[in-house]
C-alpha cells in the first residue's frame, strides 16, 4: 500500500490528515507495526489459517525506534519520495526522477536522527538507522547516482557520491559508493583522483567483499608507473589464479544480449549451469550436486544457526511476524552474540553440523525464515552437502555470514558438488559457471578467493559452443 499523496515540493501533512485520515492511519499503523512496506494486516489471517508459520522468539522491547514525532514524520515523507522515485524510474520520467534526487539530497543530512549517529550508538541501535529519514533519502540518492551514470552525467553522479561518502561514515554501502566514485572519475578523465579514491577506500573498514576486490584491482591497473612505482602488498593475493575447466556443448542460440542455451546430453534444452552439472555427473568426476548460487548456503546457514538467529536479544524482534532479527544485516548481529556464535561455530567445526542440521530441520520445517527455501532442497541433499563440506569449512562460511551477512549473502558459486569416496569420506567442490560471453563479477571473485582460503576446492567452469554434441575438458 502506497501513501496516498501526490508528488510535489513536499508533503502537506495537514492536508493529508484532513482529506485522507482513514487511509493514512491504516498506512501508518501497518508500517509502524510491521516496519516494512511488504506486509499488511493479511499477515494475521495467513497465520490464523496456518498458511504461514513464523519462528518462535521473544520480543524484548526496551527502546523505541522513533524517539520523536519529528523522526517519524521525516521518515514517512522520505518513504513517500522513495515510492515516487521507484514509479518515476519505471515510467522513465526524467523530470520527476531529478526532482526526487534534488529533494532527497537536500534532506539527506537532516537534523532528525543524523546519518553519523551509528558511530555513537550502541551496536543494536545501528539497525534502527534503517528506519531513519536520512537512510531512506541516501538510498534514493544512490538510485539517483545509477540513473545519472546511465545518462552519462558523471559530474552530477560524482557530486552525489562525494556527498554520500562525506555524510555516512559507518555504512556498509561505502564500498559501492567508493567504487562508483573511482569509476566515474575515470570516466571524466581524472585518473589521478580516481586512483587516490581507490587507494583511500582500501583503508576504509566499511569497504568489504567484492567492492574491496574491485578497488584493489583498480589500484593495480591505475597505479602503474609513472603514477606509482611500488607494487601493493595485496597484488599477489588478488591476482591468484582460480582453477578453470573448459566444457563444450552444442548451442541452441548464440546471440548477443540473450542468455546462452544449449542442448544437454539428453537432447533437452538447458542453460550453462545444467550443462555443467551433466558434465560433472559424468566424465567430470561422478559428482552429485545442485545449481543453487547462494540459496543452499543461506539455507544451511539458517538451519545451523537457527538458535543463534532467534536468540533472546533485546529490540531486534518487534512483532510476531518477523523472519529474521532487525540487526541481521548489520555488524551488531555478530558483535552482540559473539560468545554464543563462537561457541556454536566450535561445535560445527568439531563435526556436529549434521546433527544440528537434522534437529533444526525436524523442529522448524515449514517455518518462514530469511534465506531458507524448504521446497528447493531436501534434507538428504543438505545432509550430504554438510557431511562432504566438513566442519572446518562450514564454520568458516558461517562465520563470514554472521559477521557481515549483507556483504556475503550474494555472489556465491553457482554449483555445489559433492560425492563420497570408497572409504565413505565425503568431498565437496564449488563451481562458478560462465557462458561464452560471461565473466566473473568482483563479488564472485571475492567469494572464490575466500573459499580457497577456507580450504575449499573451487573452480570456474567455462562453457563454449561447438557444433557437435560432445564436450571435452581442455
Amino acid at each position: 500500500m502506497s501513501l496516498p499523496v501526490k508528488f510535489g515540493h513536499g508533503i502537506n501533512w495537514e492536508v493529508v490528515y484532513k482529506f485522507l485520515p482513514a487511509e493514512l492511519l491504516i498506512w501508518r499503523a501497518q508500517r509502524l507495526f510491521f516496519l516494512n512496506g511488504a506486509q499488511d494486516l493479511s499477515a494475521f489471517l495467513l497465520v490464523d489459517l496456518g498458511i504461514v508459520k513464523y519462528p518462535a522468539y521473544n520480543c524484548i522491547i526496551s527502546d523505541r525506534i522513533f524517539s520523536s514525532r519529528c523522526e517519524l514524520l521525516a521518515y514517512e515523507e522520505a518513504v513517500e519520495v522513495a515510492q515516487i522515485m521507484d514509479q518515476a524510474l519505471d515510467e522513465s520520467n526524467t523530470e520527476v526522477v531529478l526532482k526526487c534526487i534534488e529533494i532527497s539530497d537536500s534532506r539527506m543530512l537532516s537534523p532528525c536522527r543524523g546519518q553519523n549517529e551509528s558511530e555513537s550508538l550502541e551496536p543494536l541501535a545501528a539497525a534502527f538507522l534503517f528506519f531513519s529519514a536520512s537512510w531512506v533519502n541516501s538510498k534514493i540518492v544512490q538510485l539517483g547516482v545509477s540513473f545519472l551514470e546511465r545518462e552519462h552525467r558523471y559530474g552530477d553522479a560524482i557530486r552525489l557520491l562525494k556527498r554520500l561518502l562525506l555524510g555516512f561514515d559507518c555504512d556498509g554501502r561505502r564500498g559501492y559508493w567508493t567504487l562508483r566514485l573511482s569509476v566515474d572519475l575515470e570516466h571524466v578523465g581524472c585518473l589521478n583522483e580516481s586512483l587516490l579514491v581507490a587507494e583511500g577506500g582500501l583503508s576504509d573498514s566499511w569497504v568489504r567483499a567484492g567492492s574491496r576486490i574491485a578497488l584493489q584491482r583498480r589500484v593495480l591497473r591505475l597505479g602503474k608507473p609513472p603514477r606509482r612505482w611500488k607494487t601493493p602488498s595485496f597484488s599477489e593475493s588478488v591476482n591468484r589464479k582460480i582453477p578453470e575447466v573448459f566444457v563444450q556443448g552444442r548451442p541452441l542460440n548464440f546471440k548477443a544480449g540473450t542468455k546462452s542455451r544449449f542442448y544437454g546430453e539428453d537432447g533437452e534444452q538447458c542453460g550453462v549451469e545444467e550443462l555443467a552439472l551433466q558434465y560433472y555427473a559424468g566424465e567430470g568426476g561422478g559428482w552429485q550436486g545442485v545449481h543453487t548460487e547462494s540459496g543452499i548456503w543461506l539455507t544451511i546457514f539458517a538451519l545451523l544457526m537457527w538458535d543463534i538467529i532467534f536468540a533472546d536479544v533485546p529490540n531486534v524482534f518487534r512483532t510476531r511476524f518477523q523472519i529474521a532479527p532487525l540487526d541481521l544485516d548489520t555488524d551488531s548481529f555478530y558483535m552482540v552474540r559473539k560468545s554464543l556464535i563462537e561457541s556454536h561455530l566450535q561445535r560445527i567445526h568439531d563435526g556436529l553440523a549434521e546433527e544440528i542440521l537434522i534437529k533444526s530441520w525436524e523442529l522448524n520445517n515449514g517455518t518462514s525464515c530469511r534465506g531458507v527455501n524448504w521446497e528447493r532442497h531436501s534434507l538428504s541433499e543438505l545432509r550430504a552437502a554438510v557431511a562432504c563440506i566438513g566442519g572446518s569449512c562450514l564454520a568458516s562460511i558461517c562465520r563470514h555470514l554472521a559477521q557481515d551477512y549483507r556483504s556475503w549473502s550474494s555472489g556465491m558459486p553457482d554449483l555445489l558438488l559433492w560425492h563420497f569416496n570408497e572409504d565413505f569420506r565425503g568431498e565437496a567442490k564449488l563451481v562458478e559457471v560462465k557462458g561464452p560471453r560471461d565473466r566473473l563479477s568482483e563479488q564472485q571473485r571475492a567469494w572464490l578467493l575466500v573459499l580457497m582460503d577456507c580450504g575449499f576446492s573451487v573452480e570456474v567452469c567455462k562453457v563454449s559452443p561447438v557444433v557437435s554434441t560432445s564436450h571435452m575438458v581442455l
